[in-house]
């Protein structure tokens, strides 16, 4: 059905917050009149979410264990039966009467992707634990794909089901989900749309964010993701970096001791090394899209 729109909600024991949640995109939608399935994908939880979300009358999935919100989120797009998805959290941080907004703006731009930046006039504080490396990675993922990007990981978005099912073999499991779609659909040049919203405080239950361990999935999948598209942008940097060690290294020793040592000699070729590598990682990305755009004929 060309003109649904398929709105998933992934769910780990959020029992306080799956009714109200169901409540009020239910709401946005049938005021804006626009035709929706809602698809609550219970991932493993082990309170009362999916009972409270099947006594709803939506489509609920179950995992049997926990896999990831990423996962939730990859199972309800292959569910959905729209063309178009909107992706959300159940935890009320998002305001998600903006959900036909979004919609209005993907469809009228002819757009892909419509990301619910959070950047409005309300935006709940975040700690600095978590705030800081993700200020770090939207930074680095903006020099990365050299794109502007307000908010790197917002939950609320809306895409079209068949760009998200072509980069479906790149996207986590986890809470990098959201970092790699976007830089996925970034650096291969779709039509996105960061539209500004506001954020809020958690209702209930409780983050699953670990904030070593998914802060360092967070920047292992950027520069993954960045390497896939345009891999001279990690290497071209790193080797600098080291041939210019090298560089400092050679004068220094030679204006000091007088001589120039193998170590010297050993970290400049290293840059020299890491470049090569990246001109031929660049080579294969080139080839495999020539192939792509071949078997599109």
């Amino acid at each position: 059905m060309s003109d649904l729109l398929s709105v998933i909600l992934p769910a780990y024991n959020e029992a306080d917050c799956i009714s109200s949640t169901i409540d009020d995109v239910e709401k946005a939608l049938r005021q804006a009149n626009v035709p929706y399935e809602i698809i609550v994908v219970d991932d493993g939880s082990t309170d009362d979410t999916g009972r409270l979300a099947a006594a709803k009358n939506v489509k609920v999935i179950r995992h049997k264990r926990n896999l990831g919100v990423g996962a939730a989120r990859k199972r309800g797009i292959l569910e959905a039966k729209g063309t178009i998805v909107v992706t959300t959290d159940v935890d009320g941080t998002y305001p998600n009467d903006q959900i036909p907004v979004l919609h209005e703006t993907l469809v009228k731009n002819n757009s892909d992707m419509v990301i619910g930046a959070r950047v409005g006039k309300n935006v709940a504080f975040e700690w600095p634990h978590r705030y800081i490396p993700k200020l770090l990675i939207r930074w680095l993922a903006s020099y990365l794909c050299s794109h502007k990007i307000p908010d790197l990981n917002s939950g609320l978005r809306v895409i079209r089901r068949e760009v998200a099912l072509k980069y479906f073999y790149l996207l986590p499991d986890g809470h990098s989900w959201e970092s790699t779609i976007t830089l996925a659909v970034l650096c291969n040049h779709h039509e996105v749309i960061f539209h500004p919203i506001d954020y809020f405080k958690r209702k209930g239950g409780k983050s699953t964010f670990a904030p070593f361990k998914d802060t360092y999935n967070y920047i292992s999948l950027v520069i993954r993701t960045i390497m896939y598209f345009f891999p001279l942008r990690v290497f071209i940097p790193v080797s600098f970096i080291i041939m210019l060690g090298g560089g400092i290294k050679i004068v220094y020793d030679w204006n000091v001791h007088g001589w120039i040592g193998s170590l010297d000699v050993i970290i400049f070729l290293g840059g020299i090394l890491v470049i090569l590598v990246g001109l031929l990682a660049d080579l294969i990305v080139v080839v495999g899209r020539r192939q792509a755009y071949a078997n599109l004929k």
